[in-house]
């Protein structure tokens, strides 16, 4: 049996999902700090489309220094690091190799300290040009990787697909030992696969793409001819009671440990339902401009530039994460703006309930959340299809 540790509840206080809605925290006594876009300058900008090989990837900073970079490549589900180098002075850095690759998409994540020595964090991803007439599917998870017994197989196509039966024909889904999978469209752009129970510790799963020459709208075929697998690692999910204020953790079916947490404040509270966990990141910046918390002048109610141990739940911005600034919150009282926060420290602590989980996590976790104030999560939001009946999900598919 495992052993059971449980975190005492704190006290209480009242911020938000990262901040108590005044803007950004004031950081080493200098002001409020700069936005980490002020701090970090990367190019291309977050989120552009069809870069073009000869398009320069640059990470910099005005002044102070970069602390650390880290560039990732995805191209068909494999995942690359991208090597470069920092300048003397270390205010850039530049990968090796200037050429970006075609039908990609690429990741960074850079944190650097400004003049003042504050710090800042910046994720920011772009996707470079695929060829005239074709179509491809950026492909999660990666290959070779161990994940969650919650990870669903989702494909994101870079152009809309007409004909979805054609392009359900050529992907194949199988799991060893063997398991039924099914599809289920979201619209025309995504096609996930899962199946009916999460899947057991162990499982080796297997997706071949087929898509080379496959016409998904008139005149646009395919380019991908690839196969690649994963590895269910051990079964974790971990239940949010918003009521109780508390997670409890379960490995393999037993409870590992509860732990106090503070979900959403009552004007802003967290989504019920299953949700899986798709990326995480050690350090990152939480702007509530960017997940609709705007005030008149339209910037963010809530600004925090390097939240600690943060795992991405939903698309729409969910997450569960570290949090430094509440410290009278968790086991009592729900102040966030919708995420899901864990007692932790100011640059995350190893031995804070949030960094005890965030190392015993892996993406494809599952985090239900239970006793909110809100609806439950889209299927669509994230990798939160376990949400749809076994039914409604075989009928997404283009295949009747």
């Amino acid at each position: 049996m495992a052993a059971v540790l449980t975190w005492a509840g704190l006290l209480a206080g009242a911020t938000g999902c990262t901040t108590d809605g005044k803007g950004a925290i004031d950081i080493g006594g200098l002001g409020k700090p700069p936005a980490p876009e002020e701090v970090i300058r990367i190019s291309p900008d977050d989120g552009t489309k069809g870069v073009r090989p000869e398009e320069k990837l640059r990470v910099g900073v005005p002044d102070g220094r970069l602390e650390s970079v880290k560039v990732v490549r995805s191209q068909d589900a494999q995942e690359s690091p991208v090597s470069g180098h920092f300048s003397d002075d270390g205010l850039s850095w530049e990968p090796d190799d200037p050429k970006l690759a075609l039908a990609a998409k690429y990741t960074i994540d850079a944190v650097a300290r400004d003049g003042h020595g504050r710090r800042s964090a910046r994720h920011t991803t772009f996707t470079t040009h695929v060829p005239a007439e074709r179509f491809i599917g950026y492909v999660s998870p990666e290959n070779r990787s161990v994940v969650g017994t919650g990870m669903i197989v989702s494909l994101e196509f870079n152009r809309e697909v007409e004909h979805r039966a054609a392009v359900e024909r050529a992907i194949h889904v199988t799991a060893q030992p063997p398991v039924e999978i099914r599809p289920h469209w979201f619209d025309n752009g995504r096609l996930d696969f899962r199946p009916e129970q999460y899947w057991k510790p162990g499982t080796r799963v297997t997706v071949s793409l087929r898509l080379r020459d496959v016409e998904s709208s008139p005149g646009v075929y395919g380019l991908q001819y690839k196969t690649f697998s994963f590895t269910v690692g051990r079964s974790q999910v971990s239940l949010v009671d918003a009521a109780k204020h508390t997670m409890e953790v379960r490995r393999d079916g037993e409870l590992l440990a509860t732990v106090p947490i503070t979900a959403g404040a009552p004007k802003t509270t967290t989504y019920n339902g299953k949700m899986v966990v798709t990326e995480m990141f050690e350090l990152t910046r939480m702007n509530g401009a960017t997940v609709g918390f705007k005030k008149k002048n339209g910037k963010g109610e809530y600004d925090i530039p390097d939240v600690p141990h943060a795992m991405r739940l939903t698309d729409s911005g969910t997450f569960l994460h570290g949090n430094y600034w509440a410290p009278d919150a968790f086991g009592r009282v729900n102040v966030s703006h919708g995420c899901v926060g864990l007692r932790d420290v100011k640059g995350g602590g190893s031995d804070t309930p949030a960094g005890w989980f965030f190392d015993r996590s892996l993406v494809g976790d599952v985090i239900e959340v239970v006793h909110s104030n809100d609806k439950e999560v889209a299927p669509d939001n994230g990798l939160s299809g376990w949400n749809m009946g076994w039914k409604a999900w075989k009928a997404g598919s283009a295949l009747k």
